[in-house]
């Protein structure tokens, strides 16, 4: 964490990934991020991996370093509050992120009423409004056509347009605090899930292969498209994935295994030039064939001995116990993580901001809150509500403690 942002207060009404990851984005960097969910919690509270008390790993990693309150939503009373809680005064508040259906009163319409230059940052599925998540979006981007060997489409695992989305709003939020904070003038800024891929999709140039090319990128494997990387396997079963992007990267390939002769040769036979990313895609199977008997003698050590200092891009495949347990890159030795104590679950790793500022020195990241955790907190301290007036709600149901 650190605090470059401690000026700001966002109120969060979330769930799954996108919004989450905006607001933990944010808390990282030293906003007030207060996440709003219904007493017992949101369709989110229990996702997996969980512990085998049930503790939802998922939901504790999506929200570091937030306050948590807990309010009867459904109930008149329960939204006014998380209404006065999102339009509470105060310079840095008054910013409001989501990815859920707005409820009577949290809409941008009636929180401006309350707080003129309030900012509500809105993800939706389809630009109509129409319901999507990151798996049928991404069924429909063409990426999963492409992924594997095209035997049957592959959904990528990784919630890849959730995890852009997140970090959209999140420069969304300090583009339209930015604006605020110039002309005094709030706004509503809404996403669309399916438009966030669509750009990612054009972006990358594959709606222009498609209508000036005429052609569609092939499913190619683990291969690299339009330059040489393949996957290959060890004298002790382990893969690794071998990259030769450049000129530099493909000498050094060469010289690291001793072969560069015989991937000379290579191109010669398939009369390709390899010093260019074209040439080395042409003949990705000749190159591979001379790669592949070098990688099968040699043990992931061995290979890991041969490219060290050597300027060869390479990596190896892991899963994620190899991952926890062998890369110090997942380790206390690399800054971004650090062992903490979260509440209802134990000690264990733990990442911050992936950035490092030289204006902020980095400080550890807080645990995820406890649900209703800071509840009794905040409508003290935002709200001005006296024990009293807290208790009052807690015996009818309209806001809950952790």
């Amino acid at each position: 964490m650190n605090r470059l942002l401690a000026d700001l207060r966002i109120v969060e009404f979330s769930a799954f990934v996108a919004a989450p990851l905006g607001g933990m984005t944010m808390a990282q960097m030293g906003a007030e991020v207060i996440r709003i969910d219904p007493i017992g919690g949101g369709i989110d509270i229990g996702r997996w991996p969980v512990t085998e008390s049930g503790a939802s790993l998922y939901w504790a990693g999506l929200n570091k370093a937030k306050r948590s309150v807990a309010l009867a939503l459904d109930k008149p009373e329960g939204r006014e509050l998380a209404q006065a809680i999102a339009t509470a005064p105060g310079p840095g508040g008054g910013i409001v992120l989501t990815n859920l259906p707005p409820r009577a009163g949290l809409d941008y319409a009636s929180l401006k009423a309350k707080r003129s230059d309030v900012i509500l940052l809105r993800l939706v599925g389809n630009r109509d409004g129409s319901a999507a998540v990151d798996y049928t979006v991404n069924a429909a981007s063409g990426f999963p056509m492409i992924t594997g060997t095209g035997a049957a489409p592959v959904n990528n695992v990784v919630p890849a347009w959730d995890i852009a989305a997140g970090l959209y709003l999140a420069t969304a939020l300090l583009a339209a605090e930015r604006h605020r904070s110039r002309t005094g003038a709030g706004q509503e800024v809404v996403a669309a899930l399916a438009d966030i891929a669509l750009s990612t999709v054009g972006h990358l140039g594959y709606i222009g292969d498609i209508q000036v090319n005429g052609r569609a990128r092939p499913p190619l494997g683990n291969d690299l498209y339009g330059s040489f990387g393949r996957d290959f396997a060890t004298a002790d079963g382990r893969r690794v994935m071998i990259i030769a992007l450049t000129p530099r990267q493909w000498r050094a390939l060469g010289q690291a295994t001793g072969l560069a002769d015989k991937l000379a040769l290579a191109g010669a036979m398939m009369d390709a030039d390899l010093d260019t990313e074209e040439g080395r895609f042409a003949a990705r199977d000749a190159i591979a064939a001379v790669l592949a008997p070098w990688c099968a003698a040699h043990t992931l050590a061995g290979i890991a001995a041969a490219f060290a200092g050597s300027g060869v891009l390479w990596g190896p495949f892991q899963d994620f116990a190899e991952l926890v347990t062998h890369d110090p890159r997942c380790s206390p030795a690399n800054p971004l993580f650090a062992e903490i104590e979260q509440p209802g679950i134990g000690r264990y790793l733990m990442p911050g901001s992936p950035l490092d500022f030289g204006a902020a020195p980095r400080e550890p990241t807080r645990p995820a809150p406890r649900l209703g955790e800071h509840t009794d907190l905040v409508l003290s301290e935002l709200l001005g509500l006296t024990a009293a007036e807290i208790g009052r709600l807690h015996d009818a149901g309209i806001a809950a403690g952790a």
